[in-house]
């Protein structure tokens, strides 16, 4: 059995998950898995309007492709971590198991739809204005409150919070430095 952590990061759409696994992966020199990579058409509620209307059970979004691919990490790793990018902590049934360590990135929300903007903004396969409109749309009707009802869930469980508006590198010696006087 592999004495590898797995330590999950969680936040909103925005809120830096991907960069900071990344970084933090290179860092550590361990693997990484990013939860985008591994969904498809069926992963989130067909109505995510009335998914949040209805209690927002989150264990109602299924990754088994994400699941197997951790899985099959875990088992081979030699690793002292494994970084993953679940926006939902330990909070989906399937993957609370799977997880040591949540760490929240808990940015203000302005903050993290600039950067959603700015996404939008450099992607070369969309057209950005009706991109942004769309998605604008959709967070002023219900996206907002989503992200803000995951990530009251994710607290909940969280075994570390960043709150402050750090810089890239100043979030990475934050988490870093817990890691190392918080894990075995």
């Amino acid at each position: 059995m592999s004495n590898t952590k797995v330590v999950a990061i969680s936040g909103v759409s925005g809120a830096g998950k991907t960069t900071i696994v990344k970084l933090l992966a290179n860092l550590f020199n361990c693997p990484f898995l990013l939860f985008d990579d591994h969904t498809d058409e069926d992963t989130y509620p067909e109505n995510m309007k009335t998914w949040l209307e209805e209690g927002a059970n989150v264990s109602i979004i299924e990754t088994p492709k994400f699941i197997n691919a951790l899985q099959i990490l875990l088992a081979k790793s030699r690793t002292r971590f494994i970084f993953i990018e679940e926006p939902f902590g330990r909070e989906r049934h399937a993957m609370s198991m799977l997880i040591d360590y949540v760490i929240l990135l808990d940015q203000p929300m302005e903050l993290c739809l600039s950067r959603i903007i700015k996404r939008h903004l450099e992607s070369p396969n969309t057209d950005a204005i009706k991109s942004i409109s769309s998605y604008l749309r959709k967070y002023q009707d219900y996206l907002r409150q989503v992200y803000l009802n995951v990530a009251n869930q994710v607290r909940n469980n969280a075994d570390l919070i960043v709150q402050a508006e750090l810089t890239v590198n100043n979030t990475i010696i934050y988490i870093s430095d817990w890691l190392e006087n918080n894990t075995s």
